[in-house]
């Protein structure tokens, strides 16, 4: 009797071993099939969306000739968010070969503008002009051709180190390529690599540091040698000393450009022209280093315990 039920246990055993690898298997095609409907609604999403150039409307794809910034009364709520706006009534001049810095709390706006200046929503209310020239009448791809821009989400393609820097170039200048890793202080990084600017990165490629990732993204700025820039946090991820060897280089590349930093470590942004301090979308303080820091506002604040300013 005993032989018997250890018998039958072991065939139920085995039974229910035998069933394991198709429900598995159906498991995973019921959860391959809903990421792919996912996909699918969201790929139908970006389809049926308006084409940032419609054929039916015709745009101006040179730069005026005075090239100043100028934001007047600027709002802006992301759809679906309850409409609660993010931006409000925003004006401020950028001036042309300049550094302007904008600073704030975390929510307060900042990287939104950011976003705006280059075209990657459409204004709830007000302008944008460059020089004389409204900026929704200008060319999306023709207006971001002359901007460098370093975002906190920017991309690394699974692809070699210079294909990353060089973007859409199959024969990149080896030059500019030089100068824009000596600029991003990441030189020493990529000579150490076997097989140097052709090392693979990315998805598929060698892992990279944030820190690593976001030199090689400045990199790709540099070496677009654009007339625009626009940094987006872009060295928050850097240790104390690769950010001051990188601002020290990129003092010297800012020159006769007009450049927009988006900064929350504020050490980046002490010798700008012009600081601008956003608080829940709205901005509260303009002016220099020395004279924010001289008003005792809302710059003071956020700079006191980072920079020791007073105690």
């Amino acid at each position: 009797m005993a032989s018997l039920r250890w018998g039958a246990m072991m065939a139920v055993q085995y039974i229910i071993g035998q069933l394991n690898g198709p429900i598995e298997q159906l498991i995973t095609f019921v959860r391959s099939a809903q990421d792919a409907h996912l996909s699918l609604e969201r790929l139908n999403e970006i389809h049926q969306q308006e084409d940032e150039e419609p054929e039916d409307k015709s745009f101006i794809y040179t730069l005026p000739e005075q090239r100043d910034i100028e934001i007047k009364n600027v709002s802006f709520s992301y759809p679906g968010a309850g409409n609660e706006q993010v931006l409000k009534n925003i004006n401020m001049r950028i001036p042309e070969g300049k550094t302007t810095a904008i600073v704030g709390m975390s929510g307060s706006g900042k990287t939104t503008l950011l976003k705006l200046l280059l075209k990657f929503y459409k204004l709830d209310n007000g302008s944008i002009h460059l020089g004389s020239l409204n900026l929704s009448n200008m060319g999306h791809r023709s207006w971001r051709s002359h901007c460098g821009v370093v975002m906190q989400d920017g991309f690394i393609f699974s692809d070699s180190i210079a294909a990353n820097i060089a973007v859409g170039e199959e024969h990149p200048d080896m030059q500019k390529m030089q100068h824009a890793v000596q600029v991003a202080n990441i030189q020493s990084f990529i000579e150490s690599l076997p097989l140097g600017f052709n090392t693979k990165i990315g998805s598929e490629g060698n892992s990279i540091s944030m820190g690593q990732k976001q030199r090689i993204l400045i990199a790709r700025a540099v070496y677009k040698d654009p007339e625009f820039i626009f940094f987006d946090e872009a060295t928050n991820s850097l240790d104390a000393n690769n950010e001051r060897a990188i601002m020290e280089s990129l003092e010297a590349f800012f020159e006769q450009r007009t450049v927009v930093v988006v900064a929350h470590r504020l050490s980046t942004v002490k010798n700008a022209d012009n600081i601008v301090v956003l608080s829940n979308g709205e901005i509260v303080e303009q002016g220099t280093h020395q004279e924010l820091t001289d008003l005792e506002g809302d710059y003071f604040k956020l700079v006191k315990n980072q920079l020791e300013l007073g105690n």
